[in-house]
This record gives C-alpha cells, structure tokens and sequence, in this order.
C-alpha cells in the first residue's frame, strides 16, 4: 500500500483522492484522458496548477499496476 500524502494543497487532493477517482471511472484510453477525468471529480491541478506533472505521474502509476 502507498502512504497517502497532499498531492495538490490548492485543493487538498491527496494521493487517496485520485487513486479513488480511477477507481470509479476503469475505462481509460490514456493518461491525459484520466487525468481530465480526475481533474473534473477532484478539481486537482486547477489552482496554481503546480502539481499538473505530479498528478499526471501518479495515474501513469495506478494504471500500470504500481
């Protein structure tokens, strides 16, 4: 199990958070589709957009199984 920690403080999404939005939504084509789809049902990376890349590495990670 990964330790849960504040991806993006903007919004307070944790690492938690997005694992748990790919959860509810498994047909995924690709990492920008995901992510937009994160993005809509955690509003991650729509503050001061820091933490677009780290968001965008973690669901690289959900969807290859790490």
């Amino acid at each position: 199990m990964v330790e849960n920690y504040m991806v993006c403080n903007c919004k307070q999404v944790s690492y938690a958070d997005i694992a748990n939005a790919l959860d509810t939504h498994k047909n995924f084509e690709n990492v920008l589709d995901a992510f937009e789809d994160v993005q809509k049902i955690t509003h991650c990376s729509t503050g001061c957009g820091g933490c677009h890349q780290k968001v965008l590495d973690i669901i690289s990670q959900i969807m290859m199984g790490h």
